[in-house]
Formats: C-alpha cells, structure tokens, sequence
C-alpha cells in the first residue's frame, strides 16, 4: 500500500518531463493499485477471528535498544487505508480533468502520490515513531500542494502559514512522545495497553494526553491551531477535497483514538479534548456563516465537522465508533462538495465567490444533484450518513453531558444555515455573474468522481451504524463500551427531533436570506458578529498579538544586544587594540639617532635605578 504510491512519486519526480505525457495516468494507477492491497488486506481481516484482527508486519530494527520500524494491520488502520486510497484515488481521477491545462500536472500528481503514500505510512505504522514520520511527511506534501501555484503571493504565504502552525503541535506531539519513552520504556501501540498506561499518576498521563491533543489541534485544524486552514484553500481544489476534508486534518481524530488508553485514564485530558471539539465545531460553524468565498466556506464547515469527530473521539469507547464513522462519511460527502465547488469553479472562470453565481443548477446538472447530495448529508437531513453518524455523536455526548450535547445540537442548526446559504448563493436565484463567464457542465472524467462520492454520502452512514456495525468491528483495535446503544432507523429522542427542528430552522433561514431575497454582488458591511466571522473570528489577530508581535519585539531586544553588546564588545576591543598599535607605532620613526638617544635614556634609567637600589 505505501510503496507504490511512494513509487509513483519517485518515477514522476526523478524521470522530470520525460513523463509529462503519461505522468497523470501513472499517478492515477498507483493510487488505485494501493486501494486494491487495501481492499485485499480489508477482506483478510474479516476472515480473521476478532482475537486474530490485529496483524503486526516487523519490517526491520529502526533505532537499536529503542524502537523497530512495523506496520499494524487492524480494523482501525485498515478502515483509514480504504478511505485514504479509495477517496484519494477518486480525487487522482478527478484531477485528470481539473489539471488539464496545467503545464505542471506532472509534478502535481506526484505530490498527490508522496501524500498519499506519507498519510498511509502515518495510519498503518505499529509505533509512535513510524507515526511521527507519516505525519511529517503529510505535513511536507501538504506545504507543496498548498503552494502548488507559488507563482501567487498568496499561495505561497498559506502554504508556509500551514507548515509553521503545524510546527507548533508537531512539537506537543514530540514532547508527548519523549515523556512516553521516559515512562513506559516503548513507543509501540501494542505495548501501551490500558492495563499498563493506568498504572501511572494522573499527572503524567494528563500531561501526555494534553500534549497529544495539542498535535491534534495542529494538524486537524482545531483550537487554538486552527488559523492555517483557511488560507489553506490557496491550493488546487483537489488539494483541498484530498488534504483538508477527506484525510489529513482527520489525523489528529485517528491520533487521539489511537491513543486512547492515554485519554480513557485521564478524565481531564479527556475532558479538555471534548472541550476543544465543541469549541472548534461552534467556531467553525460561524465562520462558515460569513464567507461568500466557496471554498473557505468548505473550510469552516471541516473544522465544525472534525469538531464533532474531536468530541466524539474524546467520549472513550462509546464515542469512537461514531466519531470513525462520521470521519468516514464525512470524507465522501466533504470531498464531493469540494470537488462540487472545483467543478463550479471550472465552469466559472475559477471564480470562488459565490455572490457572482446564482441560478447555476440549470447550467451544471451533475454538478448540482451531487452538490446537493452531500449538503443534505452534511446538515443531516434523514436517512443519510450525516443523520446517523453526527446525530450519534450527539446523542452519546449527551449521555456524557447535556452541555456537550445541546452545544452540539446547537452547531447542527448553524450547519443547517450556513450549508443552505452555499446552496442557495449557488445554483438558485438569479444569476449574477459577470459577462465574461460562460458556465458549462463539467467533463465526465471529473463528473464520475462526483456521482460516486456521492452514492457514498448516501449509504455510508446507515451501513456503519446499523446494528453498530462498525462498533464491532473496531472492537480489536478499540475495545467496546459497556452497553451497545441501540439503533433507530429514525430516532425520535428528544435530543434528535430538536436537532432536525434547528437545522430546518437554519435552512428556512437561510431560505428568506439568500433564496428568497435577492443577494446583492457587493458584500454589505454587515453586523458586528457578521465582521466577527469574516475575520474568522479573529484568530490572526491574535495570534499577531499574543505571539508574533513579542516575538517580534524579543527579536528586535536579541538584535539590538547582538549589535551594540556582543558585536559592541568585539568591535570595541579591536578598536582599542587597534588605536594603541597606532599611537604606539609613532615611536618606531626608523632613524638611528632616535634609536640611539632611546638607548642611552633606557641605559641611564636602568643605571640610576640600580644605583638607588644599592644605596637601599
């Protein structure tokens, strides 16, 4: 699974322009010959009895004394490969179309295989140091995808924007592995059972859960690292259906459930991840209400969204089923909306605000039945992978806490305005773009991609949840909770009809803003939760004022004492040495009378010295 795409990257990357003309289609071979080991490897484990699911592949000793290089085969793992490849390999297709005219293509599909290959290495490795390494590996894929057209000032600052603020929890998630080392003596998954990580203190393990949260937050966008995902949009949009939707903002969820002995030992670093989770899922939701940018608009939905799988990974056993299973819906139904928008932008003159659409479904089709498709999944809408797997969330966290959960119930009404709002700013109402564009239905090498992504958005979440499904199937890699939660076809809890009643009120809202009443071209200035939003909530600001501008500040105070007290020291010494050497060089004038009167004064002191000293 990991070696051909790596491959794949390899030839495309070494063999330079003498693959241009075939270089997409290799790309594309070896993404699906990787689903392929992966569907293989997914039917082997369902051969296997559950004592048997966990499969270790020793490759070869990495660290002597201290870690071996293995992959880990079990329903976890194997249930993150079959996304990665099978998502990413519809993305790989889709690129063909979206990437046509891009006289780079070549090099773009082989930063799509060095992902794709990187973000297996990251989910299939058997220890922390094997993780380690998938996950800088995607880190460094995603700074080249994102700053794919570097040409742009922009494309290139969010790129570098996303790879410094992953520097921050990539170094929680080093610290936290470093403190693991010292306590445990072993960096592998399968040592690190719950009978043996419980027998040490609370702080301890307190202290390792919330610095593996912090890598979480760094690398799923969460809070407080959540700044660099939109600027991310930056990059090609099947950048952004692969990267920030369907798989790597997901691994800080596949982290925090990998380490869930850690967090099940530890209420309070337990506690703080479903803090974060309903924090982030609000924050996102809210900055999705404002953004008239399509994409950005994705964007602030996946951070809401991956709130929801944060929470429901911080709920223990009970949660991990859901939050797996959400993040696996949620890969098909966000990567078909993303790659919905690209094809929008495709026939749009790649333009991405939505205040110059309107009325597009009449044009695009396709484009807008599978657009709709993961909208209604995404807000819920019954019978769909979203109304199994967020309401499931829900309604576990509302067993854990009933501030989580109408928290929770909260973020779905939002999701259902501002979800609603895309679809209507869209592909309804009036049209409103400019004279220029010509809108036009997508070709079908993107279109296909789409329509099964699509099918996904619809089956998946009642598939995974029926009679708790996938619960049992991660069983071996995740452990069950005490009492299986019961399944509805429709649930009619309080918790679930108040959460289709909010998200109908979102969209009914929605409905008089954008659908009924007429949207102007020209962003109005808006209220102030409105500028509050647009601003995404105003975390660049202060990021600049909490870090950067100390920072700033400390690195004007470092250059000022290295110029005037390190270099002022230095240059100051040689200044003296070098003005006594003159001064004391006047007395060497190369006359040998001046010479000679020297002698005879230095002879006459010397004299008249020892002359005293002998009357003493």
């Amino acid at each position: 699974m990991i070696a051909l795409p790596l491959l794949g990257a390899f030839i495309l990357l070494v063999f330079n322009r003498f693959t241009n003309r075939w270089g997409h289609l290799l790309g594309v071979a070896m993404s699906l010959a990787s689903f392929v080991v992966a569907v293989l490897a997914f039917f082997e484990i369902l051969g296997l009895g559950d004592d048997q699911r966990r499969q270790a592949v020793h490759l070869y000793e990495f660290i002597p004394g201290m870690v071996d290089m293995g992959l880990l085969i079990d329903p976890l793992s194997i249930s993150f490969a079959l996304l990665i490849t099978g998502v990413g390999s519809l993305i790989h297709i889709y690129s063909i179309g979206y990437m046509s005219h891009d006289e780079h293509r070549r090099r773009f599909f082989a930063y799509l295989n060095l992902f794709v290959a990187a973000m297996l290495l990251l989910v299939l490795s058997d220890n922390y140091v094997g993780l380690f390494i998938g996950w800088e590996g995607v880190g460094l894929a995603s700074y080249l995808l994102i700053g794919f057209w570097q040409f742009k000032p922009s494309a290139a600052v969010a790129a570098k924007k996303a790879f410094v603020v992953n520097r921050v929890g990539d170094f929680g998630l080093l610290v936290g592995m470093f403190i693991i080392w010292t306590t445990f003596g072993t960096l592998s998954f399968g040592k690190l059972t719950h009978a043996v990580v419980s027998g040490q203190g609370d702080g301890t393990l307190t202290a390792i859960g919330l610095l593996l949260l912090l890598g979480a937050c760094g690398k799923s966008a969460q809070l407080p690292l959540q700044s660099w995902l939109l600027d991310a949009m930056e990059g090609p949009t099947p950048v952004s259906a692969l990267i920030h939707a369907a798989t790597m903002v997901t691994a800080g969820v596949y982290l925090v459930v990998r380490s869930g002995a850690f967090f099940e030992a530890s209420d309070v670093a337990s506690l703080v991840v479903t803090i974060v989770g309903v924090a982030t899922l609000l924050a996102g939701a809210i900055i999705g209400c404002a953004k008239d940018d399509i994409k950005k608009g994705l964007a602030g939905s996946t951070m809401s969204q991956i709130g929801y799988m944060m929470l429901g990974a911080g709920l223990g056993p009970a949660g991990y089923a859901f939050a797996i299973a959400h993040l696996i819906a949620h890969g098909f139904f966000k990567a078909d909306m993303f790659l919905g928008a690209g094809s929008v932008m495709h026939g749009m003159n790649d333009e991405v605000n939505m205040r110059k659409y309107g009325g597009l479904r009449k044009f695009m089709p396709i484009t807008f039945v599978t657009f709709m498709v993961g909208y209604l999944a995404i807000i819920g809408f019954p019978f769909l992978s979203g109304f199994y797997t967020k309401d499931g969330i829900i309604e576990t966290a509302m067993e854990h806490g009933a501030w989580m959960g109408w928290l929770a119930v909260l973020g779905a009404g939002i999701t259902g305005f501002y979800m609603s709002r895309m679809i209507f700013m869209t592909f309804f109402g009036e049209k409103r773009w400019d004279k220029e564009a010509h809108p036009h239905e997508s070709p079908a090498v993107m279109t296909l991609p789409l329509i099964l992504l699509s099918v996904g958005s619809v089956v998946l979440g009642y598939f995974l949840i029926n009679d708790n499904r996938l619960m049992k199937f991660l069983s071996p890699a995740v452990g069950l909770p005490e009492k299986l939660p019961a399944f509805h076809v429709f649930s009619t809890t309080t918790v679930g009809l108040a959460t289709l009643v909010l998200v109908a009120i979102g969209a009914a809202y929605a409905w008089m803003r954008y659908g009924r009443a007429q949207v102007p071209v020209v962003q109005p200035r808006g209220s102030v939760l409105t500028t509050f939003a647009r601003r995404d909530l105003y975390g660049d600001a202060l990021n600049e004022s909490l870090f950067m501008r100390p920072g700033q500040w400390l690195t004007r105070i470092a250059v000022f004492f290295d110029n005037r007290g390190v270099d002022g020291l230095v240059n100051g010494l040689a200044a003296g040495i070098g003005g006594s050497s003159g001064r004391l060089r006047r007395l060497q004038t190369g006359f040998a009378r001046t010479y000679a009167l020297s002698i005879l004064i230095g002879a006459a002191l010397l004299t008249g010295a020892l002359l005293l000293v002998g009357n003493i």
